[in-house]
């Protein structure tokens, strides 16, 4: 009988793409993958690193595997696992621990499943995750996050994105292409290209710094790619997110009018305190730009409250800046420190009542964004792809500009894609629609 594995991923969408490859390497090795809700023999969990809670929520995942079988081998990789491989391993439960360069060869550290007295670490020197190894994920019928970029040669000050992920490096355009085609033909309908730093692709693509190919050759060559209805790019720095590139998707047969854009701060000050690599001028004028080509556009921002040194009047500056701003909805971090970065060093820190107070104002501003961009789209024919689960007898979808949209449930709408005319909000703030006609089945 086969041995079972499950896992449990958190974090961004470029972990959900490498642990759907890893799960892909032991299906391959004679492992049944299960839901990591159910007893198996092996547990891998895809750590993150990136706030706080998703340092405190690894414990919390090992008890439940645990539970699900206290005899179960429990694995951890990811960023979190590559920053502080000790840490984990002394967590109650934890056999293995693999670092950055480690985890795509996990099954090769699996001699025998016998529990360990202590968590055993393969952690490289970050130095040494210079080689890339491609990923997507076919997990969803409807949509497959696909890695085309790992790493990063940013040195903002709160981050440990290039601790834990090493530098900047790109798959190949071959490759990328030949994954794409891959998923096509799984009938998975959207496809999302994710990565660390997208727009930096082409940088290491055969191992050396010069690019081959720039993020705009990628978008071109993918919008010709056969049998794939939808593309969207996940997170763009704005100063990387060229005009050509938003032409292209403006003309694109396959890419959404979707961006998301991180900001972080709306206060110039704060932007060079952050060590970010434009001010807010440029980023006014990539929204303005895009608006103009496309006014249907949905614009995503990222953006931290809470930084060392960020006054009141910075504060106010960011909220009124994004106020004014044409931009569709918010997602907002309250700043967390991280070990080993310069702003954990800095003076002037934000006690966290403060930094709560100032996520609960901007989070209402992006409750009041969403509903101002939802009711813009009111009365527009759009193209709806539907998703695969069933929410308290309702099915919902996304428009290509990232409107979500709800109706009764109907298992025959999954994955497929239908014109309707948007016609009303409802209590939930999600919109109500007319069929018009079927795109596709």
């Amino acid at each position: 009988m086969n041995k079972k594995v499950a896992f449990y991923t958190l974090g961004c969408k470029l972990n959900f793409s490498e642990t759907s490859t890893i799960a892909r390497s032991f299906v391959s090795e004679g492992f049944d993958r299960v839901d990591f809700s159910e007893n198996a023999d092996i547990y891998v969990i895809n750590t993150c690193s990136v706030t706080e809670n998703a340092d405190k929520r690894f414990k919390t995942i090992v008890k439940q595997a645990q539970k699900s079988n206290p005899e179960a081998f429990v694995a951890a990789v990811g960023c979190y696992a590559q920053l502080k491989p000790q840490e984990l391993a002394d967590v109650d439960g934890v056999d293995l621990v693999l670092g950055a360069t480690e985890k795509f060869k996990i099954t090769d550290y699996l001699n025998d499943l016998t529990k360990n007295d202590f968590g055993e670490v393969h952690s490289c020197e970050i130095e040494d995750a210079d080689f890339y190894v491609g990923s997507y994920s076919i997990g969803d019928r409807t949509r497959a996050f696909l890695k085309v970029q790992d790493g990063c040669d940013y040195k903002c000050t709160y981050c440990t994105i290039p601790l834990a992920r090493g530098i900047s490096r790109s798959d190949t355009m071959v490759n990328v292409l030949k994954n794409a085609k891959e998923i096509s033909k799984q009938n998975i309908k959207e496809i999302v290209l994710t990565g660390v730093n997208i727009g930096d692709y082409g940088k290491g693509e055969f191992g050396n710094k010069k690019h081959e190919h720039t993020f705009l050759d990628l978008v071109t060559e993918l919008d010709k790619v056969e049998g794939i209805e939808r593309l969207r790019i996940s997170s763009i720095e704005p100063n990387l997110l060229k005009n050509e590139t938003i032409d292209l998707v403006s003309k694109s047969r396959a890419f959404v009018p979707h961006f998301h854009m991180p900001l972080q701060s709306g206060s110039n000050d704060v932007l060079k305190k952050m060590k970010r690599r434009y001010m807010k001028e440029l980023y006014v004028d990539r929204v303005s730009k895009i608006k103009e080509v496309m006014s249907h556009a949905c614009i995503g921002v990222d953006v931290i409250v809470g930084f060392p040194g960020e006054t009141d009047e910075h504060f106010l500056e960011t909220y009124n800046f994004l106020n004014e701003l044409d931009i569709s909805y918010l997602h907002v971090f309250a700043y967390s420190e991280r070990d080993n970065t310069e702003a954990a060093k800095m003076e002037d820190v934000i006690p966290g009542n403060i930094r709560s107070k100032r996520s609960k104002m901007l989070r209402g501003l992006s409750v009041k964004k969403r509903r101002a961009f939802y009711e813009s789209q009111i009365k527009s024919k759009r193209a709806v792809l539907f998703e695969s689960e069933n929410k308290e007898g309702y099915i919902h979808g996304f428009t290509e500009n990232y409107v979500k949209v709800k109706a009764p449930w109907n298992p025959e709408l999954v994955n497929t894609l239908h014109e309707v005319e948007l016609t009303e909000i409802d209590e939930d703030g999600v919109v109500r629609f007319d069929f018009v006609s079927a795109l596709s089945k």
